[in-house]
Order: C-alpha cells, then sequence, then structure tokens
C-alpha cells in the first residue's frame, strides 16, 4: 500500500528583531520635575523639623540659637502644653467630634453614592448633581446663615451641632468620590448575591461595602485631616464654654497667650502634639490611600 507523502508546510523563520537603544529619560524635563519635587518636600518637611527640635529647647535657647540643637530634650515642655495649656483636653474633644462626624460622613456617603451608582431612577442625575454642587460653595460664604440655623436649632456650641455640620460639609466630595468608585465595581458579585437571595440591604452591607473598601479608606483619610484642621466651623459655632473647645481654638488660644508671655517652647510642644496624630495616620494609611486612588483605574 502506498501512502500519498503530504506536502510539508514550512513554518515561517521568526525575523529576528533588533536590539533597540533603550531610551534615557533623562532629560532637562525630567531633571527639572525632580529638582522641583526634591525643593517641595524640603520646604514641607524642614519647618516640621524646626518645630519638632523646637520644642525640645528652653525658650532662651529658642532665642539665641533658634537653628541650633537642644542642649537637652527638656519633656517638660509637652507635659506643660498637655497640663497647663489644656492641650490634652482639646485633643480628646476633637478626637470625638472627628471620630463621630467621619464615621457620620462616611455611612452617609456611602449609602447615598452606592444609590447613585447602581439604581435607576427618575431624578437622579438631578439629585446627584445637587449633591455634587456642594463643592462649589466654600465654607465662609454660609457663615452667617449657617451661625442662626444651629443656634435656632439648639445645637449651638455643642458637639453634636459640629458634628452634623462636619458630616453635611463633607458629603458633596464624599459623594462624588465614591460614586466613580461604585461604577468601577463589577457588577456580577451583585448579581450573584442577589440570585442567592441577599436583599438590598444585605447586598451593601455585606458584599458591596467590603468591595468598596480601598475607596472608602481613602475617603475617610481625607475626612479625618480636614475636620482635624478645621478652624473656622468650630471658632463661630463652639463660643463660650472653653472646656468644649476643638484642638485648632485651643491652639489658637495658646499661640495668643504665650506670644506675650513669651512661652515659646510650650507653643511648639502643642503645635507638636496637634501634627503628631495627622502625621501617624499619614505614615500608617499611605499605600491605602494610593491603592483606593488608584484602584478605579486599574479595574
Amino acid at each position: 500500500m502506498t501512502t500519498l507523502d503530504q506536502p510539508t508546510v514550512n513554518a515561517p523563520t521568526p525575523v529576528a528583531r533588533r536590539d533597540r537603544p533603550v531610551r534615557r529619560e533623562l532629560g532637562l524635563a525630567n531633571v527639572l520635575s525632580h529638582g522641583f519635587l526634591v525643593f517641595w518636600g524640603l520646604l514641607t518637611v524642614l519647618p516640621l523639623l524646626w518645630m519638632f527640635i523646637s520644642s525640645f529647647k528652653t525658650n532662651g535657647e529658642i532665642l539665641s540659637d533658634p537653628w541650633g540643637l537642644p542642649g537637652a530634650l527638656h519633656w517638660d515642655n509637652w507635659a506643660r502644653a498637655w497640663t497647663g495649656a489644656h492641650i490634652g483636653r482639646y485633643f480628646l474633644n476633637s478626637l470625638v467630634v472627628v471620630t463621630g462626624s467621619v464615621s457620620l460622613t462616611m455611612l452617609m456617603g456611602a449609602t447615598a453614592a452606592y444609590v447613585f451608582a447602581r439604581y435607576e431612577f427618575r431624578g437622579r442625575q438631578v439629585v446627584y448633581y445637587l449633591f455634587v454642587g456642594g463643592l462649589m460653595f466654600p465654607v465662609f460664604l454660609a457663615l452667617v446663615p449657617l451661625f442662626f440655623v444651629v443656634r435656632n436649632a439648639g445645637l449651638f456650641g455643642t458637639w453634636k451641632g459640629l458634628i452634623l455640620v462636619y458630616a453635611a460639609y463633607s458629603l458633596p466630595f464624599t459623594v462624588f468620590f465614591l460614586t466613580a468608585f461604585f461604577r468601577t465595581l463589577p457588577t456580577t458579585v451583585a448579581e450573584a448575591a442577589m440570585v442567592d437571595g441577599c436583599g438590598h440591604f444585605r447586598l451593601f452591607f455585606r458584599v458591596m461595602l467590603p468591595m468598596a473598601r480601598p475607596g472608602m479608606i481613602s475617603v475617610a483619610i481625607f475626612n479625618f485631616l480636614t475636620h482635624w484642621n478645621q478652624f473656622l466651623l468650630p471658632q463661630v459655632l463652639m463660643q463660650g464654654d472653653d472646656s468644649k473647645w476643638m484642638l485648632a481654638q485651643g491652639l489658637f488660644a495658646l499661640s495668643v497667650s504665650q506670644g506675650y508671655a513669651g512661652d515659646y517652647a510650650r507653643l511648639f510642644a502643642g503645635l507638636s502634639i496637634a501634627v503628631l496624630p495627622v502625621l501617624a495616620i499619614y505614615v500608617a494609611f499611605q499605600r491605602q490611600v494610593q491603592a483606593g486612588l488608584t484602584a478605579g483605574q486599574l479595574k
């Protein structure tokens, strides 16, 4: 039996690619941009470093040698700022108010953002743009009507009123950011949960909210920093009883009093106490913030 010889198909030989030279990215624009970033970093870090070093000096060392190192670490400056200047009490007040305001903002903002991103209903875009429109109004523009609204509601000079105001001013950015983030989450997971009998309430809290954790952490950190550094709203809405003051109010009063008294060491110690939580949170959650900001683009 004879077999027909099948024609052999010669596979095309791959054309050897020429090794292209690696282009160097060390142009003038790159050098200038990196130089500007280094300059900006030094411009930000050096004043903070000088403040921390000055908080361990005596008043004489600050005035005679402001750029030198302290002869000894004077921890009593921090103790006098914490107790004598009541920075400890203002610190705890701010911690309570900011924790409550951030929790309320994230709960309301995440719920509203999820509805805007996942559900279709009449007037959805109108309500969404009403939320986002709050980003265009600065805080000082509504101080006078806000003062009368809070006073007439019986919330003037209370932590409850300050928490509600903080949450109201943080909702536009929170809704804007989280709406875009919820839209990037896969719909197949939500559909599978609905098929398994998961209701809308459980779907949000048990499925979608854990998936949105990177975005939630990023927005929560931004809101925390904003509320912690807020000065104008407490100054207007927390007048009177200084035992309920926020940390920014206490630092302002300390700067005025110690500026006339010449106790700059206690002033720098109080400022250092106020800055430490911000730096600690940024260092601890730096990667989470970056992941939350880029997660929507990578999905």
